[in-house]
């Protein structure tokens, strides 16, 4: 799979786990500006840990030998291999879930930015010298507050306007809309993830609560308050990127919150249940075992192959003496009709030992060998074995694989070449 995608998935997972911690554990809690902060480190970080690789179980020691093959597949009734239109169809699919991605950040780019333009043309129709309030009338809202200014229905009476004032003057004071830009800018990211949405939600969510609270200190009555939301509740389109006074989807949550007993410090404890949550995610993502083995219900021992020879110096190229092969060349060796013609010819040349079928044994084989500087393969040997008979079926194949047309070549010169090739027996 493409890279990005996979990136981007991982990313939304660990996106997921996090908000399932503050949904589950912070979200009741009216420790406000701590869970503001969870929820920007959670999705910062969710970005950054998709890079953090662990390993907690030994992987298989199966080195890189020059050129790996792709794998064939030898079946009990039918032998194949992985195709080029086989592959051509795959990297088709992953072109069109590449380009619909980038399709999405696109549109969901250009909403953000005529958001914020619209935002912009609002400011500069509006804006006065005295003052950073911004007074409008075709806005079905009480107020809002965005890029360091005020914006208030000029229908609002002067003790309403006083009281949103307030209101939007905590959400300056906490700089508030740089969380709404932030998260604006991963949601076009992440535009596929619920998840993002979800978080955006709370992350508003705790905004009106601080501000709240803030309103609440400074002396302001709850009952007055409460009255003051009620009265300015209207149902219509505000801008995306700004904090609404009146959004009624958060009305019944800011009057629950508001009256609610404050949470004790201790309940910064609930913290811990990051790092077990985040641990399960990074295993699941890192930890390393042998698919072929666990696919197919065996267990087997592995021996470590023996290390390659250490690739000779490019002034030994061209000697007459033997010169052990190479893991990299200018050139690769090339099989008549090319990688897809190979792996046809070992796919129809090996023939799954009866007695292996009988007894139910399958498995992956990896098979290492070198081509020559006259284009024959030599030096095959078993990296990775399963069952006798499979290892030597296997063997015989790529020891009897017919000369290459064409030789390694580095600096124009023939040199031999590492080659490595799997192949599956299923009876499936």
């Amino acid at each position: 799979m493409n890279a990005l995608l996979i990136y981007m998935l991982k990313v939304a997972v660990y996106m997921a786990a996090f908000y399932f911690i503050y949904s589950a554990f912070l979200s009741k809690d009216t420790l406000y500006t701590r869970n503001r902060v969870f929820i920007l480190i959670s999705v910062i970080t969710s970005f950054l840990l998709p890079a953090v690789t662990i390993y907690l179980s030994r992987p298989l020691n199966i080195p890189f030998f020059g050129k790996i093959l792709s794998e064939v597949f030898i079946t009990g009734n039918e032998n194949g291999i992985i195709t080029p239109a086989q592959d051509e169809t795959g990297f088709k699919m992953l072109d069109t879930l590449v380009a619909i991605y980038f399709a999405g950040v696109a549109i969901f780019g250009l909403k953000l930015a005529i958001d914020f333009s619209e935002l912009v043309l609002l400011i500069i129709r509006k804006r006065t010298r005295k003052d950073k309030i911004i007074r409008f009338h075709r806005l079905n809202t009480a107020g809002f507050s965005a890029m360091g200014r005020i914006f208030v229905n000029s229908k609002l009476t002067p003790e309403e306007t006083e009281e949103i004032l307030k209101h939007e003057q905590n959400h300056l004071d906490k700089h508030h809309f740089a969380d709404i830009i932030l998260i604006e800018i991963v949601m076009v990211i992440q535009w596929f993830n619920p998840v993002i949405h979800l978080f955006n939600i709370s992350l508003r969510t705790i905004h009106e609560y601080q501000a709240d609270e803030g309103c609440l200190n400074s002396g302001i009555t709850v009952i007055n308050y409460q009255k003051l939301l009620f009265n300015q509740v209207f149902r219509s389109r505000v801008f995306n990127i700004t904090n609404s006074f009146s959004n009624p989807t958060l009305i019944k949550k800011r009057m629950i919150m508001m009256t609610k007993k404050r949470s004790r410090s201790l309940a910064n404890l609930k913290l811990l249940i990051v790092l077990p949550v985040i641990a399960i995610v990074m295993i699941v993502f890192s930890s390393c075992r042998d698919k072929s083995i666990s696919e197919a219900g065996l267990t087997e021992e592995i021996a470590p192959p023996p290390p390659p020879p250490p690739p000779p110096s490019p002034a030994a190229v061209g000697d007459s003496t033997k010169i052990p092969p190479f893991l990299e060349v200018d050139v690769l060796p090339k099989f008549k009709g090319g990688d897809h013609e190979l792996l046809k010819w070992i796919s129809e040349h090996t023939t799954y030992p009866e007695t292996a079928k009988a007894n139910g044994i399958q498995g992956r084989v990896v098979i290492r060998f070198a081509v020559d500087t006259d284009g024959r393969p030599k030096m095959a040997s078993i990296l990775k074995g399963v069952d006798p008979e499979l290892d030597a079926e296997a063997l015989r194949v790529v020891q009897s694989l017919p000369a290459f047309e064409t030789p390694g070549l580095i600096d124009g010169k023939p040199v031999p070449v590492w080659f490595s090739v799997p192949i599956t027996f299923t009876l499936k």
